[in-house]
């Protein structure tokens, strides 16, 4: 018999790819994806959580942040905590610096890609996907069964992160990280390992090669997210070549359009415990139609597929392709934002500031003072930056705006500094 929970919905049957749920509280009707309610009470793989500590969650409101496929409460509340949103609970002309997200947004072939199909999107058109999963292995050198696509590269580290970590497999990574992943793995009970970024903002991977004998997964975002610096690809090599056996090696690469640095993305070819993570939220500007990649060896990709897979977006895979198809869009982009935040981070030095290596969209600044009092006066003077952690409460996050946006800067630094 035929396993359809390892395929999308075939229009060659009658076959609906949904099952109906009946939400005795409000008295409506939900939908779900056959193969993700399949794979959730029957999958052959070892999840983190059982069936019954599953519905223990849900009574308290965190089942999906125990599998990682939500942000958890606390993420939502900092999110909340701040006007993080545009045209949200902030003033009109507000700069927002704090999320890493393209002033610019997509490229006006990307949105004229986007709305040209609207029309189409009542269908799941597929062979969309397999022209944008086309384009990017090409792109890459890649055969087609190393890449997985996905709405947002967060997805596909939520669902390994679940896959890869239990409370007998732990989870590895810098000090700051990407908190969502941390915060999420808590919540499962898997024990989480920080390592402590180094000097200069790279990852220190001999301390994360050592930091879990029994890892199940180790992360390292390069360029950085939230110090902007390089961790070198014989770095990443070496840690390959010297973690524990157990782990499997997640390397981020959604600012790497942003670097000149060689990305890791052919060594998926050769190694069978890796796996890199593809963006279009960052240079492409596509942050909020949600579109990534994950590159892996089939067997790692044939994991990711336990949970099935659901149809993407139709305007975001049109985006994404008119985006691919622009043979310049990258380099001017990269070229843009690198002149802007370097004169940026010159002007701060000259001040008397200085801030880590990047080759991101955003930089990491020492102000001197608590970084929290810092923002909160940034915000008077209309402008956001990004947050501070625990272990650099002095430094602050700033994203890369326009020309414009990183003046507003200044003029709103040199007032809140005082």
């Amino acid at each position: 018999m035929q396993n359809d929970s390892q395929h999308l919905p075939d229009r060659r049957s009658d076959r609906k790819p949904w099952r109906v749920f009946s939400d005795r509280q409000t008295g409506t009707n939900r939908l779900a994806w056959r193969p993700l309610c399949r794979r959730l009470w029957s999958s052959p793989v070892s999840l983190p959580v059982s069936r019954r500590s599953f519905l223990s969650l849900a009574t308290t409101g965190v089942a999906v942040s125990a599998l990682g496929l939500a942000p958890t409460a606390e993420a939502a509340r900092k999110r909340a905590a701040a006007p993080a949103t545009p045209g949200v609970a902030a003033a009109a002309g507000t700069v927002y610096l704090n999320l890493n997200e393209h002033p610019l947004g997509p490229t006006p072939a990307a949105i004229d890609a986007a709305t040209r199909s609207l029309p189409r999107s009542g269908r799941y058109l597929l062979e969309m996907e397999q022209d944008l999963r086309n384009l990017m292995t090409g792109e890459l050198q890649l055969p087609n069964d190393h890449l997985s696509l996905f709405p947002g590269s967060r997805d596909a580290l939520n669902l390994a992160a679940s896959l890869l970590t239990s409370a007998r497999a732990g989870l590895v990574v810098a000090d700051p990280s990407f908190d969502p992943l941390v915060e999420s793995a808590i919540a499962r009970g898997v024990a989480v390992r920080k390592v402590p970024l180094r000097a200069d903002g790279a990852h220190d991977v001999k301390a994360m090669a050592k930091a879990d004998p029994t890892a199940g997964l180790i992360y390292l975002c390069n360029p950085g997210n939230a110090s902007g610096s390089i961790t070198a690809r014989a770095d990443i090599e070496w840690l390959l070549a010297n973690k524990p056996a157990s782990a499997v090696l997640v390397v981020d690469e959604a600012y790497i359009h942003y670097s000149n640095e060689p990305s890791v993305a052919d060594l998926v070819r050769q190694r069978q415990d890796l796996i890199v993570l593809r963006s279009f939220s960052k240079l492409y500007g596509m942050a909020g139609l949600r579109l990534g990649a994950a590159l892996a060896p089939p067997g790692l990709q044939t994991k990711l597929a336990a949970f099935g897979s659901n149809p993407l977006s139709v305007p975001a895979m049109a985006a994404g392709i008119a985006s691919l198809r622009d043979p310049l869009l990258v380099q001017t982009r990269r070229a843009d934002n690198a002149r802007v935040r370097d004169e940026t981070i010159a002007w701060l030095k000259g001040k008397g500031y200085t801030c880590l290596p990047s080759q991101a969209s955003c930089f990491l600044l020492d102000v001197k003072r608590d970084a929290s009092v810092f923002a909160d006066s940034m915000q008077k003077q209309g402008v956001i930056v990004g947050r501070s952690w625990p272990i650099w409460p002095k430094r602050v996050r700033v994203s890369v705006g326009t020309e414009a946006e990183m003046l507003r800067f200044r003029e709103a630094f040199g007032k809140a500094k005082r």
